[in-house]
C-alpha cells in the first residue's frame, strides 16, 4: 500500500452496497417516468478542448450533448461534477440531465454510446432525486497524475502519462505534500482565470507510490481550483528533483500568491478519477477503467 500523507479514510460515505454485483454499471433501478438522471462518463481528453462547451464545438460536453440529442431526439443540457482542461482525461466524470423521455438506465448507456466517438463513453446511468446536482451534491473529488521517470520521453503512452527526466525523491515529495493536508487557502495554486467563489478547500489526502519507472500521485479534496492539481504537481516535482526543500511548499501555501509557486505542470497524464457522493444515492464510485490505471 502507498504511504499516505493525509488521513487514509475519506470524509465521505462508503462505497454503495452491492456495487461489486454491478461492475459494468449499466443496470440500475428502473426509471418509469422522465426525471433527473446521473451518468458516469469516461473520456480520453487528447482530442478535445476540455469539458466545457465552446463555440468551436470541440469539447467533451459538445460531443456528449450531440449524442444525447440524437438518442433522445430532443436537445439536452448536461452539468458535470468537475470541468477538465484540454488534454485531461476522465475515468468516472459524473453529469446530470433532466430526461424528457422515459428510458431504462441501460438504454441511456447503450443508446447514447452508439452516437459517441470511440474516446468518449458512458459507463453507467442512475435515476437521482430532483434536487441532485452533479457538482454541488459531491462530497469530494479525486484526481490521479501518472508520471514516467525516464531519460527519454514516452512514445506509446504519449499524452496518457507525463514525463520527468530527473530522478525524483519520493520521501521528499511526501514530506512536502504533508504541508497541504487540511483546510487551506490555496490561492498560490490557483489559475488567474479561476471562477471559484473561494480559494479555501480541504485537501483530504495526497498519496504517492512508484512502480518501476511510473510514479502515481493521488489527490483527494473537497473540491479543486482551476489548475490546482497541476500547480501542486509543479511544486512537488521541484521538491522531488532537489530544486527546492520540502518546507518550501509550506511557504508557497502561506504566500497566497500564484507567483510564489512553481510553473504549471503539463496536462499529460492527469486523470479526473471522479467525484463521490452520499451513500444513499448509490452512485458507482468504481468503474472497470480504474483497474487499468497503475
Amino acid at each position: 500500500m502507498p504511504e499516505a500523507t493525509g488521513p487514509g479514510a475519506r470524509a465521505a460515505a462508503a462505497a454503495p452496497p452491492g456495487l461489486d454485483d454491478d461492475r459494468d454499471g449499466t443496470r440500475g433501478p428502473a426509471s418509469d417516468s422522465p426525471g433527473r438522471m446521473a451518468l458516469g462518463l469516461g473520456y480520453r481528453g487528447l482530442a478535445y478542448h476540455g469539458w466545457q462547451s465552446q463555440p468551436d464545438g470541440c469539447t467533451v460536453q459538445d460531443r456528449l450533448e450531440e449524442a444525447l440529442a440524437r438518442f433522445a431526439t430532443v436537445p439536452l443540457h448536461t452539468v458535470c461534477a468537475g470541468r477538465t482542461d484540454a488534454g485531461v482525461h476522465a475515468i468516472n466524470q459524473v453529469v446530470h440531465l433532466d430526461a424528457p423521455v422515459a428510458r431504462e438506465p441501460f438504454s441511456w448507456v447503450r443508446g447514447t454510446n452508439r452516437f459517441l466517438p470511440p474516446d468518449i463513453a458512458i459507463q453507467w446511468c442512475r435515476p437521482v432525486p430532483p434536487g441532485f446536482h452533479a457538482r454541488h451534491s459531491a462530497r469530494g473529488r479525486r484526481y490521479r497524475y501518472l508520471r514516467i521517470e525516464s531519460p527519454g520521453r514516452p512514445a506509446l503512452a504519449s499524452g496518457l502519462v507525463g514525463w520527468v527526466f530527473q530522478p525524483l525523491d519520493g520521501d521528499a515529495m511526501r514530506a512536502a505534500a504533508a504541508h497541504l493536508i487540511g483546510c487551506h487557502d490555496f490561492s498560490s495554486f490557483r489559475a488567474a482565470e479561476c471562477q471559484a467563489a473561494s480559494p479555501v478547500k480541504t485537501m483530504r489526502a495526497i498519496e504517492l507510490r512508484r512502480r518501476g519507472a511510473c510514479w502515481c500521485f493521488d489527490f483527494d479534496a473537497s473540491a479543486f481550483l482551476h489548475h490546482m492539481v497541476r500547480n501542486i504537481m509543479g511544486c512537488l516535482v521541484a521538491v522531488g528533483s532537489g530544486r527546492q526543500r520540502p518546507a518550501w511548499i509550506a511557504e508557497v501555501l502561506a504566500a497566497r500568491r500564484r507567483d510564489a509557486a512553481a510553473p504549471t505542470f503539463g496536462a499529460e497524464g492527469l486523470y479526473f478519477v471522479g467525484p463521490y457522493y452520499d451513500a444513499d444515492l448509490a452512485l458507482p464510485e468504481h468503474v472497470p477503467a480504474m483497474d487499468w490505471l497503475p
